[in-house]
């Protein structure tokens, strides 16, 4: 089993490239893994505490973010298989690696405790440990009892999003003062109140946070290539799709992908899905992605900056919403708070999709000789009702999400985007065909995250080390 999954690709046709409009979908599912926590909660606190001055590091983040998702699904595309499967190509005990950098970080069903708290706040609910349970449970039918699972996540986000950021920039528009778009403004260049770039006082370790959430997070972007290889873009056409063990019909899900032959025909090919690809990317996950953390981040400075008498847990977002309702009228403050609790639904079912497909992917290669691709989908849904019932325990012993647990998480997770960003780079340089490869640009820009990634995280766990020892 070890040598045919690590053996030379056979060789297949490259499909042609479609329409930017037939493509578009697996954006929407990236960018819904970043809107509950970065756009949510992180950004708009920092905002509310020290001004607009810090948005230039969400605009930083998640063009980082644009450059590293590009490269994963480069990969996807050239070779129709998930980049687990590359890396283990390189390095067999990566499939570890990843097992742990998932786990941990993700382990804590902080998001659904969070939407549980907002939703439980619009119907008067004081006691929302219940309600969690019960969001998680429903997230687990829903991810088990949609036929093909990449579709059923795919239109549930492509929903939110389409809802929810138009939303926020009506709201934007009418509460906001020409003094708060002016802030916005210089924020976009580091020109914060009284300061550039970063305030007095600020702990770096929020900053990273909110820099590693701008966007998906940690090992979740490299989730990107299984939606590639499910959409079926370019030779992910030869990859199956997970479906439902229930109501799904059975399809081959194979680890192992294919290749072209790189002729000039080909080439040119590729390059035409390469750019179409890169436009989906662009306009669905950086541009709505930026739209939504700068109006979220402005709405919480118009709103409640400097205001006070709470933290960056979800109370914060319930009383944003409560200025709201008292500036405008109070169905639109309920209606902000049920787009956040929806929205915070809609991410922490997508980080369970994400995980539970890069955990499944990583156990069948951490172990070759005993499982194979026909154990994806079983594993699948075993490490996903697994994750659902930790959540469940987890909330039954009382769990809450300070924002110290949310800011050691990002910090976990920025560490694993340090590793997977170097690692990803490494791997088109060496295992693409050289008309494949990314660009000096495109290097340069992964080489900048990588090194952003590694500095930051590296500064704050040995300022973290340093207040223990």
């Amino acid at each position: 089993m070890r040598d045919k999954i690590f053996r030379s690709l056979p060789v297949k046709p490259l499909p042609p490239s479609p329409r930017l409009i037939h493509i578009i979908g697996p954006s929407f599912i990236l960018l819904g893994l970043g809107l509950g926590s970065g756009e949510v909660i992180l950004w708009p606190y920092l905002s509310s505490q020290y001004g607009m001055g810090l948005i230039w590091g969400a605009i930083i983040g998640i063009t980082f973010q644009f450059f590293i998702n590009m490269e994963i699904e480069r990969y996807a595309l050239a070779r129709g298989e998930s980049v687990f499967v590359g890396f283990a190509r390189k390095l067999r005990w990566l499939p570890i690696w990843f097992l742990i950098s998932t786990f941990i970080p993700w382990m804590w069903p902080g998001i659904a405790a969070s939407s549980a708290a907002v939703l439980g706040h619009v119907a008067g609910v004081k006691d929302t440990q219940y309600l969690a349970i019960g969001l998680l449970i429903v997230m687990g039918l829903i991810l088990s009892l949609g036929p093909v699972l990449y579709k059923t996540v795919e239109t549930f986000q492509k929903v939110l999003v389409l809802i929810g950021v138009p939303f926020i920039m009506v709201l934007s528009i009418v509460l906001a003062a020409p003094a708060d778009w002016s802030a916005l403004a210089n924020g976009l260049v580091g020109k914060g109140d009284g300061f550039w770039f970063l305030p007095a006082g600020i702990s770096l370790a929020a900053f990273l946070a909110a820099l590693a959430y701008s966007g998906a997070a940690g090992n979740l972007n490299l989730a990107q290539s299984f939606y590639i290889k499910e959409k079926g873009f370019g030779m992910g056409k030869y990859a199956g799709r997970i479906t439902s063990l229930l109501t799904g019909a059975k399809q081959n899900v194979a680890l192992e992908g294919a290749q072209f032959a790189v002729t000039p025909k080909n080439v040119a090919g590729f390059r035409r899905w390469w750019r179409v690809i890169n436009a989906e990317h662009f306009l669905v996950f950086w541009l709505t992605g930026s739209i939504a953390i700068v109006l979220l981040s402005l709405l919480a400075y118009t709103t409640v900056y400097k205001v006070g008498g709470f933290d960056a847990s979800i109370g914060f977002v319930i009383n944003e919403g409560a200025v709201i309702g008292q500036r405008l009228w109070p169905i639109v403050g309920t209606f902000f708070l049920i787009v956040a609790g929806l929205t915070l639904f809609g991410t922490q079912l997508t980080v369970f999709d994400a995980t539970s497909r890069i955990l499944s992917e990583n156990v069948v290669l951490a172990a070759p000789r005993r499982l194979s691709g026909r154990h994806i989908r079983p594993t699948y849904y075993l490490v996903l009702w697994l994750q659902i019932l930790a959540g469940v325990a987890i909330l039954l012993a009382g769990f809450d999400q300070p924002l110290q647990l949310l800011t050691l998480a990002a910090v976990m997770n920025a560490f694993a985007m340090f590793v997977h960003s170097g690692l990803t780079l490494w791997l088109n340089k060496t295992l693409l065909p050289e008309p494949l490869r990314p660009s000096r640009f495109r290097t340069t820009a992964m080489l900048l995250a990588f090194v952003s990634y590694g500095s930051f995280s590296i500064y704050v766990i040995w300022v973290e080390l340093s207040k223990l020892l």
